[in-house]
């Protein structure tokens, strides 16, 4: 059993608190897309022109790093940090989803990677074929989202959302982050989740 680092459990601290994105998409926005982009895409744009600069300023990049460096992956010094892929999975899932479903869809990225994370590192001891996430994770990641799912689908009878969809939901969210591609897990994740939600909301009616 291994520990969680601090910067791990700070990091992961930060990404869960993104929940907070779906959660004002649907109790402050109430679904309404042209309300939330008027403050989403705004953060966003500066989200994304920030660490372009902090990517191509070298004093900017040195000072972040300093200040930063403690929470952030290797790859995120010279590209993007997790938190622009956040934002722009955000605007892209409102923009084309259903807003019971993109709602979800960035729940079980906030949820779901997190504790695939956490779970991962303090008792992972089978990895997935050819990578080091591992199997205790993606249960994890697994139960989480669906269980969240769940509860949701209980107590909130305004989601919409039906159990079978909920569950494909959850189980593309939990491929989605244990996939092996280029894709950062802030952005996949909810994607995929969304599409497949999507298009089980079709036939789960």
């Amino acid at each position: 059993m291994r520990k969680v680092s601090n910067s791990e459990v700070f990091r992961k601290s930060i990404h869960i608190s993104s929940i907070l994105i779906p959660l004002l998409y649907r109790y402050l926005f109430h679904y309404n897309r042209k309300n939330t982009f008027l403050i989403l895409l705004p953060i966003t744009i500066i989200f994304i022109v920030f660490d372009i600069f902090r990517i191509e300023h070298r004093t900017l990049k040195k000072i972040y790093q300093n200040l930063f460096g403690i929470i952030l992956r290797k790859h995120e010094l010279n590209d993007f940090t997790g938190a622009v892929y956040v934002m722009v999975s955000a605007v892209i899932c409102i923009a084309l989803f259903p807003g019971n479903i993109a709602f979800m869809a960035l729940s079980f990225l906030a949820i779901g990677d997190t504790m695939a994370a956490i779970v991962g590192i303090r008792f992972g001891r089978r990895k997935l074929p050819g990578q080091q996430k591992s199997v205790e994770g993606s249960i994890a990641c697994f139960l989480s989202t669906f269980v969240f799912g769940v509860l949701y689908y209980k107590f909130d009878l305004m989601l919409g959302l039906s159990l079978g969809t909920i569950m494909v939901g959850a189980v593309s969210a939990t491929l989605a982050e244990a996939w092996r591609i280029r894709f950062d897990d802030n952005f996949k994740i909810p994607l995929l989740s969304g599409m497949v939600m999507y298009l089980a909301s079709i036939i789960f009616i």
